[in-house]
């Protein structure tokens, strides 16, 4: 295609992508909230931003917490499960999130308050997230790098240069060799310093021949720093300025564009590529085929198959010829408002991705293992069957191990259905996994939630879960088994075995496990039942499944067997209304909760404290709080709930306790607390949240304790 005509293109794209000056997100002073006269160094809360000018790159500003307030908590917090591992030996999918300009409501690293943001969930099907702007240093926010931390995936930034200002800047970059290698470095301190995995490199301008070797080693020397510094990182090429200087999009790997490739860990194909392209490629590429991602732009701007509804075809194409993909701007299905909604039709895409695709990652692979289901947004968040806040919410850090549910809805509608429900009142987060439908009475009914790789010890496995069902509704967790000779073993966990082992597909299970309830941490949840149970583990085995496995109660009548008389057959096939709910899962290897280090363990502190007057009979308070252990140990915990009491002068008088938000780093920024005048003192609670899903009791918690100003 030619240089003007594709260039055109990708500018109209991006003009129709942005959204509307009215649209419900965000304005335009809220989408640039860095661009001048920002101030990095003045307290305010905390943004994630992009460095645009090579002064800002080079002087490391952003990495000084003199000149940035916002660099603690632009901190990833969540380590890969296995730092320093290689992508795998097979096909991979890339994905390349282009939304909307980037730094949306993802650009608060403690979140905001709209239910209904963009997010990912099917990290499963993912191997490498790439957050994608079209500025020069685009910086993952850390929620992002969180939360595919979580399931495996590494994330990568993008550094990018484009137009003539693009072009300006890489004569200035690549103009020595000392220069090239400098600014290298700054990327690579980046890397390690906010705790993401690499970079995608996007040269999209011309350049005069006597600049490309210095941005050949401004590749080499990139890599091999990241390597150094973030041991399993990346950098992957786009396809676009060749080993001429010419800005000319190959389409695949070719000698034009080999000679970066080989200086670095894979290629980003650009995605107009042709049907044959990516044998070419595979073929240019020899033992290294899965290093090249063929682009597919989900928006369908001359890409193979039209991208849309319509990705899978090309994805059918690349597992034919086993390269890899790089899917372009999913988020087209929340910008072009695909029906019904987000939710389902997110879930309905990613569905033909995952039948095309057929890769998916496996969790749990390591102990403890817990998951709430939190996608990171809703309407209300809760903490151990309580409510805390009523107010709606996103924070994409939040988001726990996500379940593998299967997308059902374009088939027959089904009996029963499986789905994220954010209307019930959640266990923990912000959602929970309803089971609804109707059953009939002799059915078991049964959906993967995880697809695990999980390798057992001898010994025993722990497992908490909680249920919320109707009376006549009942709910266990079943766990698959594969042993070394490839034999696979099912075992059944329920407070009501009998229930389950009298139905037709009881079968199913080699072994039963009753489950115990358990006294709530919460004496006031009366939604949520708690369940304990202990699973022999041998050594020969590997957990490969986990699965919510669902029943009517009965009232013993039922013959499995089906050797009753010809009414009792007829009740047995009757179905009725099912409805129950998961709220969470914790498989540990101890029965005991995390121990906690008390609250005489912490060293906490309040700065850059700001007092304001509100009205006649209040004020607003601005600070920010931090903590540390006062011993050499490290806290590793998975996040921390944020409190304050208000206290009056009233001793009887209950003071009134709110919700402020998660950290994930052992800060938090407090803005604009409203402190009615009768307040006499303020007490910040800490609350630590352990990996297993326990939560430190709150008269345990370290606090900071503030008075307020006359």
């Amino acid at each position: 295609m030619p240089f003007s005509l594709r260039r055109l293109l990708r500018l109209l794209r991006d003009i129709m992508t942005l959204p509307a000056a009215d649209d419900a997100a965000v304005s335009e002073g809220e989408r640039r909230q860095w661009e001048p006269p920002f101030d990095a160094s003045r307290p305010a809360p905390p943004i994630s931003y992009p460095i645009t000018d090579l002064a800002a790159l080079a002087s490391r500003s952003y990495l000084s917490e003199d000149s940035n307030f916002h660099l603690p908590f632009n901190r990833a917090s969540t380590p890969l499960p296995s730092p320093g591992a290689p992508l795998p030996p097979r096909r991979r999918l890339l994905v390349c999130h282009d939304f909307q300009g980037g730094y949306r409501d993802d650009a608060a690293p403690q979140g905001g308050a709209n239910p209904d943001a963009y997010a990912l969930w099917h990290w499963h099907l993912v191997d490498v997230f790439v957050y994608f702007s079209h500025y020069l240093v685009t910086l993952p926010p850390p929620c992002w790098t969180n939360a595919a931390h979580l399931h495996g995936v590494k994330v990568l930034g993008t550094f990018i240069t484009e137009w003539d200002k693009g072009a300006e800047i890489c004569r200035e970059m690549f103009a020595t060799q000392d220069s090239a290698q400098m600014y290298a470095e700054r990327l690579a301190e980046l890397a390690a310093a906010l705790g993401f995995d690499g970079w995608l490199i996007n040269i999209e301008v011309k350049l005069d021949i006597q600049f490309i070797d210095n941005l050949k080693e401004f590749v080499n020397h990139l890599t091999k720093r990241m390597h150094a510094a973030v041991p399993g990182s990346l950098v992957i090429w786009y396809d676009a300025i060749t080993v001429g200087g010419d800005l000319d999009w190959q389409d695949k790997l070719n000698e034009h564009n080999k000679p970066f490739f080989d200086l670095c860990d894979g290629l980003f194909v650009n995605y107009t590529w042709k049907e044959k392209y990516p044998r070419d490629s595979a073929a240019a590429a020899g033992d290294r085929k899965y290093d090249v991602y063929m682009g597919i732009d989900v928006f369908g701007r001359n890409t193979f198959g039209g991208g849309k509804w319509n990705t899978n075809v090309a994805l059918d194409l690349l597992k034919k010829d086993d390269v890899s993909t790089a899917i372009f701007a999913p988020g087209w299905i929340y910008e072009t408002k695909q029906q019904p909604d987000f939710q389902s039709a997110q879930n309905r895409w990613w569905g033909l991705v995952e039948k095309s695709w057929d890769v998916p990652r496996s969790y749990p692979k390591r102990l403890p293992f817990y998951s709430d289901f939190d996608q990171g947004h809703g309407y209300k968040v809760s903490s151990e069957g309580l409510q805390i806040s009523g107010d709606p919410w996103n924070n994409i850090s939040c988001q726990s191990f996500q379940p593998m549910l299967k997308y059902t809805g374009d088939e027959v509608q089904p009996p029963v259905r499986t789905s994220i429900n954010f209307k019930d009142d959640p266990y923990s987060g912000g959602d929970c996994v309803t089971v609804q439908g109707s059953l009939r009475q002799n059915a078991i009914f049964s959906e993967q939630l995880f697809n695990g790789g999980l390798s057992m010890e001898d010994g025993y496995v722990h497992l908490f879960y909680s249920v919320n069902a109707e009376a006549n509704s009942d709910l266990g967790l079943s766990l698959d088994f594969s042993s070394r000779n490839k034999e696979n073993t099912s075992i059944l966990i329920a407070e009501d075995i009998v229930t389950f082992s009298r139905k037709k597909q009881h079968r199913l299970y080699s072994s039963y496990v009753q489950s115990d309830k358990v006294e709530p941490h919460a004496p006031d949840n009366q939604n949520w039942v708690i369940y304990r149970a202990t699973v022999q583990s041998s050594a020969s085995y590997t957990l490969i499944g986990i699965n919510i496995v669902c029943t009517l109660k009965t009232s013993g009548k039922i013959n499995s067997e089906a050797d009753e008389d010809e009414s009792s057959e007829e009740d047995a096939n009757r179905s009725w209304p099912y409805h129950a709910s998961l709220g969470h899962i914790s498989i540990r290897n101890m029965d005991e909760n995390t121990q906690f280090p008390s609250a005489e363990s912490w060293v906490t502190e309040g700065k850059y404290i700001s007092w304001s007057n509100n009205s006649n009979t209040s004020k607003l308070l601005s600070l920010k709080i931090s903590w540390k252990l006062n011993t050499s140990h490290q806290a590793s915990f998975m996040k921390y709930n944020i409190y304050v009491e208000k206290l009056i002068a009233d001793s009887s008088a209950k003071a009134s306790r709110s919700f402020l938000g998660v950290a994930t780093v052992e800060a938090f920024y407090v803005s604009d607390l409203q402190v009615p005048d009768e307040v006499t003192s303020l007490k910040f609670i800490i609350q630590a949240c352990g990996r297993d899903g326990s939560r430190q009791g709150l008269e345990e918690c370290p606090k900071l304790f503030l008075v307020p100003v006359e």
